[in-house]
This record gives structure tokens, sequence and C-alpha cells, in this order.
């Protein structure tokens, strides 16, 4: 199966690759950019691939979370789920509901495994912050992320050329 997914994917542009790793949920631009890097993808390139791709889902994930996970909790496979990431999200947007919409920016910019365009879509339905300011405190935090990111990947390549040479 793995080898199938393999050949698959070795057809696919790296360009592409990295839009699609920024867009999943897991990786988000926190893996695509250093995934872009290994690949060769110039820096300034790839964090603009890699922002693109995690701002995908935003106006999707706003629009449809609330319908979607409303008729999956009737499995109770996916309750389970959504009442656990919801819940983890909730435990920590502390920033998000204190500050709203500026809190919601910089909980998607911190790149960590709780936070990201993804939980960013979930803090803004937990704490109804409104559509337009949702989409560009998110796309303003991702971008956040996005420099961050980049910015430690530049540090690891230059020290790790250091440690080289």
């Amino acid at each position: 199966m793995l080898d199938i997914i393999i050949n698959w994917l070795k057809d696919i542009p790296k360009e592409y690759l990295v839009v699609i790793i920024g867009a999943l949920p897991v990786s988000e631009l926190r893996g695509a950019i250093p995934f872009a890097l290994y690949q060769g993808i110039p820096a300034v390139k790839a964090f603009w691939l890699a922002v693109l791709g995690n701002i995908l889902p935003v106006v999707p994930g706003l629009i449809l979370l609330e319908p979607i996970t409303k008729a999956l909790r009737k499995f109770e496979l996916f309750r389970k789920f959504f009442d656990w990431w919801f819940a983890r999200t909730k435990r920590n947007s502390d920033t998000v509901q204190k500050y709203e919409a500026l809190g919601l920016a910089l909980f998607v910019a911190i790149p960590l495994p709780i936070t990201g365009a993804w939980s960013g879509i979930v803090a803004a339905s937990l704490f109804k912050i409104r559509f337009r300011y949702a989409v560009i405190s998110i796309i303003a935090g991702i971008i956040g992320a996005g420099l961050i990111v980049s910015f430690l990947c530049a540090l690891s390549i230059l020290s790790w050329k250091a440690v080289v040479h």
C-alpha cells in the first residue's frame, strides 16, 4: 500500500506537494516549509507555497465546520473525536477567548501542535468570532507562523552548515 502511495506521489510536482502538505490538518505549514526546503525549493517560494496551502481550507472550514460536525456527531466515533478536538482547542485558546480576533491571529501564529489554521477554525467557531474577522485573523496568523517556521528553518540550516564546515 505504501509503495502505491509513494509511486503516485512521485509524479506530482514538488511545489504541489508543498501546497497539499500545507493544507493538511496535522502538518500544515509547519511540515510544508521544512519539506519544501528539503526538496530544494528556495525559501521565499517555500514560504508562499506553504502559506497558500494553509490558507486554502480556511474559508470552507469556517463555512462547513458546524454543519459537518453536526451531521457526523450522530456517530459515536465522530462525536468522541469532535468532543476531544473542541475541548482541546478550547482548553488551549485562552488568548482567543480574551482578545477575540487578535487573540485568534496570535493563537494561529504560534507554530505548536495544538495551534494552527485548523484549530483556529475550531476556535473561531467555538468563540463565535464573526466570519470576516476570523478569516483575516487566521490568514494573519498563518503568515506569522510561516515567518516563524521559515526563520527557525533558516537558523537550523545555518547551524548545520556551521557544524559541517
